[in-house]
């Protein structure tokens, strides 16, 4: 069974850590290869961090128009192995073929972005400040940068750092999920094949020991993260302390709001899109499901049909549209909150635990679920669930929809449907959310605007994706100058 290999100083290289865990395939329990994982990954990315500040020196010095041509090949690289790439977020996160696809297809569209950086990157210029006097504004790399990636989107995510950070004249250390690392090692293989300078991007694997020495080191000038709450935090606190700029992406529990005005039938289907999708596996999953003056249950029974026509399978097979959750321990945890949401006065309208896919029993697979009238002063209501869970609540003014939305401790995403513009504009003007969806399921971002995410989800200052990117890591230098005629020399 391979043991994956290190990329770094533009070769591949075997860890110093010689323990390994498996990278696991969800639906089946099949081990698709061996990560190194110990303490001794700390050499890997000390060797990293060095590799990477020495050829920033190098890079930063590269005219930005030059530092995105590689990125225009890695476009055209990634969109001929883009089915390759699909199938192995598919083995080992566990999604559908099609979810894998248009994960890469975002991946894709911030390469696109990032290949704008040289308009991007323009900053201000004020003629005669005073007499004689200029002021202009430049930006500069900000240094060596490292991304601790997640498993929920393998490929995606890593994409709304990497090219924005190497357009900018930074160099880059990748830490992919020790759950999905063949999808990034796929990646590097692409990278392998660009022009650039050895050492500028690397990936190393590894756990917290890994993630730890990331932080902690005083090369290191910049952390972008994507994953729980409480892992972001910790992050976001270690990485300040030791004086980096840090982007971390935190959690959720999304709550949308259905009108008594939305069109039923359509909102119905997208909303459990937006639940069960990547099998509820995503920051930007609905969660909690409000309708509004729906007394007769049309909203609700249009939601329980819509959950029921989800077919959960092996996501390589075809006509799924629902994959297992990543792990046996995220099985047995969202079924353990299911229980405690009956425990906290819920009732179960659709049960999903105890699945059985034919030919895939040893899979982590749990079907969609729904759990109406959960207890508002519950811990279920709050809790991210991370799986295929919709929790059924019903109120009878947008007043009150809204003061429950504001009272989430995340700020992801929060959406209605409706087809009063009114409604719309109230919602979209009050709703404390960072992303907010209008008829929409899953509020996620083009390349071209912020990943935004608000309170508990997000901490920082400026998000992934589109400007933000850039001005992450870019630091601005101000430039105040003066040419007086006398101290012109005469030729």
């Amino acid at each position: 069974m391979e043991v994956l290999r290190n990329y770094m100083n533009g070769q591949w290289s075997e860890s110093k850590e010689r323990n390994t865990i498996d990278v696991v395939n969800p639906a089946n329990q099949k081990v698709l290869a061996r990560v190194p994982f110990g303490a001794n990954t700390v050499k890997d990315a000390e060797e990293a961090i060095d590799v990477a500040a020495v050829a920033l020196e190098e890079w930063r010095n590269v005219p930005v128009m030059r530092r995105v041509q590689p990125l225009y090949k890695l476009k055209q690289l990634i969109e001929e192995n883009v089915e390759e790439i699909a199938r192995l977020i598919t083995l080992e996160c566990g999604k559908s073929y099609a979810e894998s696809k248009a994960e890469m297809q975002r991946a894709i569209e911030n390469i696109e972005t990032a290949c704008a950086t040289p308009t991007l990157m323009q900053s201000e210029f004020s003629e005669n400040i005073a007499s004689g006097v200029d002021e202009f504004m430049i930006r500069q790399p900000i240094g060596v940068c490292a991304c601790i990636a997640p498993f929920n989107f393998p490929g995606m995510i890593p994409f709304w750092f990497l090219p924005y950070a190497i357009a900018c004249g930074n160099s880059f250390i990748l830490k992919p999920s020790e759950k999905v690392p063949l999808t990034m090692m796929k990646v590097f293989e692409l990278i392998d094949q660009l022009d650039l300078p050895k050492g500028l991007i690397n990936l190393v694997h590894g756990g917290k020991e890994s993630v730890d020495t990331l932080l902690d080191s005083p090369k290191v000038k910049a952390i972008s993260f994507v994953g729980s709450t409480p892992i972001a935090q910790y992050i976001y606190q270690r990485g300040a302390a030791n004086g980096k700029r840090v982007q971390a992406q935190g959690g959720a529990k999304n709550p949308v709001i259905v009108m008594p005005d939305a069109d039923i039938e359509m909102t119905a289907k997208i909303i459990a899109d937006s639940v069960y999708g990547c099998a509820g596996q995503r920051c930007l999953a609905a969660s909690n499901i409000v309708t509004v003056g729906d007394s007769k249950g049309i909203a609700k029974e249009a939601l329980v049909e819509a959950a029921k026509s989800k077919t959960t399978g092996f996501g390589m097979d075809e006509g799924i549209e629902m994959g297992p959750v990543i792990t046996p321990d995220s099985k047995e945890r969202i079924e353990s909150l299911i229980a405690q949401g009956i425990q906290e006065g819920g009732s179960l309208v659709l049960d999903g635990r105890n699945a059985n896919i034919s030919g895939y029993e040893s899979g982590n697979f749990v079907k969609p679920t729904i759990l109406e009238n959960v207890a508002l002063d519950g811990d279920v209501i709050k809790t991210e669930i991370f799986g295929p869970v919709m929790s059924l609540l019903q109120m009878d003014t947008i007043d009150q929809a809204i003061d429950f939305v504001n009272g989430n401790n995340f700020g992801n995403m929060a959406c209605l449907f409706t087809s009063s513009g009114l409604n719309a504009r109230t919602f979209r003007n009050r709703a404390n959310a960072g992303n907010i969806g209008i008829n929409i399921g899953v509020a996620a971002p083009m390349a071209q605007f912020p990943f935004s995410g608000w309170n508990d989800s997000f901490f920082g200052d400026l998000h992934g994706q589109g400007r933000h990117a850039i001005e992450f890591f870019t630091q601005t230098k101000v430039v105040i100058e003066r040419w007086p005629k006398e101290w012109t020399r005469k030729f």
